[in-house]
C-alpha cells in the first residue's frame, strides 16, 4: 500500500469540506488504514463517509487488499492540534504540563499557545475565612504535554 497515494486521497477528501482536517494517519502492516479527522464544526457520520468514498473509490482492491477506517476524534481524545482548541474555546479542559496540571475554562487561543481561567478559593490577606479569586494560565503549545476536554453532565 503506497502511503503517498493514500495521503493524496485523504488530503483531496479535506479540500472538499475545508471545516474537516486530519488528526491521525496510518497504514498498518497488513495494509489497514486508519484515518481520524476533527472539523472545526464537528464531525458528522456523513463527513466520514465522505472521506472514506474518497479514498476508497480511488483504490484498486484487485491490485492490493486493504481495509479501511475512517473516525473521528473521540470526544475523550487529547487535543494535537492549535486548531481543535480553537473550536473548543470556552469549554473546561484539563491540561498536564511537566510540572502541572489545569482544569480551567479555555479563555483564549493564539498562535503560541493558549490562556486558561478558573475560579479557587484562596485563605483571606488579612483575617480569617477565604476569598474566591480569578486565576489565569498562559501556556505554550510547547509546554503541553495533555489537553483534553473536560465533559460535564
Amino acid at each position: 500500500m503506497r502511503e503517498e497515494v493514500v495521503k493524496r486521497l485523504i488530503e483531496e477528501a479535506l479540500e472538499e469540506n475545508p471545516s474537516l482536517f486530519l488528526i491521525e494517519f496510518e497504514i498498518k502492516g497488513d495494509n489497514q488504514i486508519l484515518v481520524v479527522i476533527d472539523g472545526d464544526q464537528g464531525v458528522s457520520v456523513n463527513d466520514c463517509i465522505a472521506v472514506s468514498r474518497k479514498i476508497e473509490h480511488n483504490l484498486d482492491r484487485e491490485e492490493e487488499d486493504f481495509s479501511l477506517e475512517v473516525t473521528s476524534a473521540g470526544a475523550t481524545s487529547p487535543l494535537q492540534l492549535a486548531r481543535q482548541y480553537q473550536k473548543n474555546l470556552g469549554r473546561k479542559l484539563e491540561v498536564k504540563t511537566e510540572e502541572q496540571q489545569f482544569e480551567g475554562n479555555l479563555e483564549a487561543v493564539t498562535e503560541e499557545g493558549i490562556t486558561l481561567t478558573w475560579k479557587a478559593r484562596e485563605p483571606k490577606p488579612v483575617g480569617k475565612g477565604k476569598v474566591t479569586v480569578k486565576k489565569e494560565a498562559v501556556l505554550t503549545y510547547a509546554d503541553i504535554v495533555e489537553a483534553k476536554v473536560k465533559i460535564t453532565f
